[in-house]
């Protein structure tokens, strides 16, 4: 008697449940086809546990004389209904939890067949008895029909591929120890293990227990797709997601074993490695075909990422005849985090957590790469067509500099051929005095002494002018100093500043002597572009630009300031990051690009800027200087 009262508590909460079920998943919204299906198997199961309920109900308090055969058929009938359902409901539950969403085309309609001839048995049993001869609660005294044994193995089927890809699927996509997966098992299990005593009559029982096992699983599965969180997470294919991934992965395990890989892998390397799941990594990377590649390099990247516990990340080119890429590789290890007090000690690693294996993502980057090379063949290019537009320009100044020099040497050379020849007449004339000889010499002298400064400033232009001409890479000194850097600076700015109408205040608090490690003409360069920039600005306007030169520690501090249009603020976002110009096809954007690289790669210093439009521009350029300490050290 209490064991009957057990079973009808339980009957009752199942079907209890299995109600609730039914009302929450009706009120969802946005619901996809796993609600739906999940939907139907619940209420299959409904349908199962109410007719027994409402069988058992009778039975227990002797009301079966008051029950009509009619009704006792229908009640009969709904059961073997719930049966059926229950079945197919599972089957297309697992299906769609494994493919996410799919498509009800013919072969899928088939599979309801074998639901549709059994129901025509169930609603038209007593005129043939082919699907049950005579009924009971208790399993024990139930005799079957010839056509139970299809309907029986055609639902134990369908049961079985649903559960397959309910379990196999949860396990592939989170993992066995996941509480969805372990869910997923339990509710399984139990089940089948009910199933089994009840068939093979291990144990007696009657036919609701089933329905009561069942249940328990339908519990699981619920809680168990929606992850505790009430249907908001849809199940998901993960091998479908991952095959969509267009980079390509391999996993490992601690025995660097191959586990697992998605289908990029094997669209990428097929040609070149012999895949297979339980393959030792090395070998497979010692047996690619004709690629040549290091297997102890891979293996140092996965045990440094197994030490550090942490991702490595390094760039392969992998190449053979046949195959030619670069890779941006990941190795990943996989870490199970675990707390030492309720883990065993074989358990409690370091940093508390268990490496499971090694994830290795090869990003494919050889577009990337090729367009890297023709982006730096044709920066080269550019580099070098602004070095000669600057060249031109400059060269264009210095001429137009070079012709006061020429002509007043050339007036000097005709003075002093005159007094040549003067000279030459005065020998055999008795007339000219020593005196006079004296006064032609001190004529020709003086002439010497007028030309001389003149071939000397063309000296320090050509000097200049050749220096500029080098090659930006070719180093030609390894040091120089501030009076010659300002020199040069003065040099060959002095026809621009006039053509500007500009003029260059220098104020140089520093001592002139002070030494700056690396090539002034590269310095030079820099100093020229920014000076020109400022005159620009003004743009026809008479204007000054300040230059001030300072000390600041064991820095050598230069400030350029102007009071021109100054930079719009789109251009001053940008002006250091890429080649960007305001001077239209007048300018290529590669003047301050460059500079600043300048600065920061060859001298180790810094360049920054400040400007407010229609207010002007200030430029701010530090050098490290060479001191005594770093010259000893040097």
């Amino acid at each position: 008697m209490i064991e009957n009262d057990i079973y009808s508590i339980l009957l009752g909460i199942s079907t209890l449940l299995t109600f609730l079920l039914i009302i929450f998943i009706a009120r969802m919204k946005n619901r996809q086809q796993i609600h739906y299906a999940f939907f139907s198997l619940i209420s299959s199961l409904f349908i199962w546990n109410l007719s027994i309920l409402t069988q058992k109900y009778i039975q227990d308090n002797g009301l079966q004389k008051n029950i009509s055969d009619v009704i006792q058929t229908m009640l009969e009938q709904l059961y073997f209904v719930g049966v059926t359902f229950v079945s197919i409901s599972l089957l297309f539950t697992g299906i769609i939890f494994a493919l996410t969403r799919i498509r009800f085309t013919k072969r899928y309609l088939l599979l309801f067949i074998i639901p549709i001839i059994s129901l025509l048995m169930i609603f038209t049993n007593n005129y043939h008895h082919l699907f049950i001869v005579k009924y009971s609660l208790m399993s024990s005294e139930i005799i079957y029909g010839a056509y139970f044994i299809v309907h029986t193995i055609y639902s134990y089927l369908c049961i079985l591929v649903g559960l397959y890809f309910l379990v196999y699927f949860s396990i592939k996509n989170s993992g066995f120890f996941t509480k969805q997966s372990m869910l997923i098992f339990w509710g399984t299990l139990i089940p089948f293990l009910v199933d089994t005593l009840s068939t093979f009559k291990i144990v007696d029982a009657p036919v609701y227990i089933e329905n009561i096992a069942i249940s328990v699983a339908i519990v699981c599965y619920f809680f168990a797709i929606i992850k505790f969180n009430f249907l908001n997470v849809i199940p998901v294919a993960l091998q479908k997601v991952v095959d969509h991934i267009s980079d390509s992965f391999i996993v490992l395990n601690n025995h660097l074993e191959i586990i697992d890989y998605n289908k990029s892998f094997i669209d990428t390397f097929d040609n070149i490695f012999d895949i297979k799941r339980k393959a030792d990594f090395k070998m497979t990377l010692n047996h690619s075909r004709n690629l040549k590649i290091d297997s102890e390099e891979f293996i140092k990247h996965i045990n440094d990422a197994i030490k550090i516990r942490s991702s490595v990340i390094f760039e392969k080119h992998i190449f053979s005849d046949t195959f030619d890429k670069h890779f941006s590789i990941e190795i990943t290890p996989l870490l199970l985090e675990s707390k030492p007090k309720f883990t065993s000690k074989i358990l409690a690693k370091k940093d508390n957590a268990v490496i499971l294996g090694i994830i290795i993502l090869f990003k494919d980057i050889t577009q990337s790469v090729r367009d890297l090379i023709i982006i730096k063949e044709k920066q080269a290019i550019l580099i070098e067509q602004e070095r000669l537009a600057s060249l031109g320009q400059l060269i264009g100044g210095i001429a137009h500099n070079l012709k006061t020099p020429i002509m007043s040497i050339s007036g000097g050379i005709e003075a002093l051929k005159d007094l040549t020849y003067e000279y030459r007449d005065s020998i055999d004339d008795k007339s000219v005095t020593e005196q006079d000889h004296k006064e032609i010499a001190r004529e020709m002298l003086s002439w010497l002494d007028r030309i001389k400064p003149y071939c000397s400033y063309m000296s320090d232009v050509i000097s200049a002018v050749k220096g500029q001409a080098v090659q930006m890479n070719a180093s030609t000194t390894l040091k120089f100093t501030v009076d010659e850097l300002v020199k040069r600076v003065n040099l060959l700015l002095k026809h621009e500043l006039k053509k500007y109408l500009c003029i260059l205040n220098m104020d140089i608090q520093i001592d002139l002597g002070t030494e700056i490690k690396g090539e002034v003409n590269n310095l030079v360069q820099v100093f020229d572009n920014i000076i020109i920039n400022s005159m620009q600005a003004y743009e026809g306007k008479n204007g000054t630009i300040d230059l001030t030169v300072i000390r600041s520690g064991d820095n050598v501090e230069f400030t350029f300031k102007d009071y021109g249009k100054g930079i719009p603020k789109l251009v001053a976002d940008k002006l250091f990051k890429e080649m960007i110009t305001t001077k239209g096809k007048n300018g290529t954007g590669l003047g301050m690009y460059m500079s600043y690289s300048t600065i920061k790669g060859r001298f180790g210093g810094n360049m920054s800027f400040t400007s407010k439009e229609d207010i002007g521009t200030t430029f701010f350029v530090s050098i490290p200087c060479i001191t005594y300490s770093n010259r000893e050290a040097g």
